[in-house]
């Protein structure tokens, strides 16, 4: 039986994200929209995050380029180390090490602010004045989660690529024409858009997250403490998740450079 309820539970928490997910997406178009709000709060994910993601992403880059470097040394593909390197970055690493880094450090800071505002009945004070708590405080901190990572995926696809091109040429001796030719045979501009698609889908997913843990604490500090937490948790397993998904859906809808 407790497992049953546990089951239930969980697939109850699934189904009020998703209403959220819902919410905030048809709340979007709506006027007036909170131009000054989503500004700060991008600008606050931004401060938070450019600096970690940038230190992430350039060992992240480095090995992946030294590892496929020194297995395509193994099976005499060399040339071929710089298009296996920067697509693995491009598609895979920039959006999720993006998707991590919102999430963690932006993230669990708008799930704290949210929660806060919801112990000290802020959030019902908006509704007894007839104002959409979703509409005047969620929509903005979305979108603007959504639009750092969409940006701090193009930093991070540059500075991984930059990454594994200096430790793939200097340490590795690698041959600089070698690795920006092969990249260039291989890779098309749609690895670029689902790039960025898994950035933006992450980003939005990574706020509903946050703001559905904030607007439902346990109580009292340390129920806001523990809806951080959760949050970072679930929101981790979404994205692993999502990530999964679309990448076997882009595999099978479109197919390999010169096929």
């Amino acid at each position: 039986m407790a497992v049953r309820s546990a089951g239930a539970g969980a697939f109850a928490q699934v189904g009020r994200i998703a209403t959220l997910a819902w919410e905030v997406l048809r709340l979007m178009p709506r006027r007036p929209f909170q131009v000054r709000e989503c500004i700060q709060q991008a600008w606050f994910f931004a401060s938070v995050t450019i600096l970690p993601t940038a230190l992430v992403a350039i060992p992240f880059g480095a090995v992946i380029a030294m590892q496929l470097g020194s297995l395509t040394q193994q099976i005499g593909a060399q040339s071929f180390t710089g298009a296996a390197s920067a697509l693995a970055i491009l598609q895979q690493a920039s959006p999720l090490i993006t998707a991590l880094l919102v999430a963690g450090a932006g993230g669990s800071a708008m799930c704290a602010d949210i929660g806060a505002r919801t112990i000290r009945e802020e959030i019902d004070a908006l509704q007894v004045l007839g104002v959409s708590p979703i509409h005047r405080l969620i929509v903005p901190r979305v979108v603007g989660a959504m639009l750092v990572a969409l940006l701090l995926n193009g930093m991070v696809s540059v500075v991984g690529v930059m990454g594994g091109y200096f430790f793939n040429v200097i340490l590795q001796g690698g041959t600089p024409g070698a690795y920006l030719a092969s990249f260039n045979a291989l890779a098309q501009l749609p690895d670029l858009w689902i790039s960025e698609f898994k950035a933006l889908l992450y980003g939005f997913v990574a706020g509903v997250v946050a703001a559905y843990r904030g607007l439902n604490p346990s109580g009292g500090p340390k129920g806001v403490g523990d809806a951080v937490n959760q949050a970072v948790v679930i929101t981790f397993l979404l994205l692993f998740l999502i990530n999964l998904v679309l990448t076997g859906i882009y595999l099978q809808l479109v197919p390999p450079k010169g096929l």
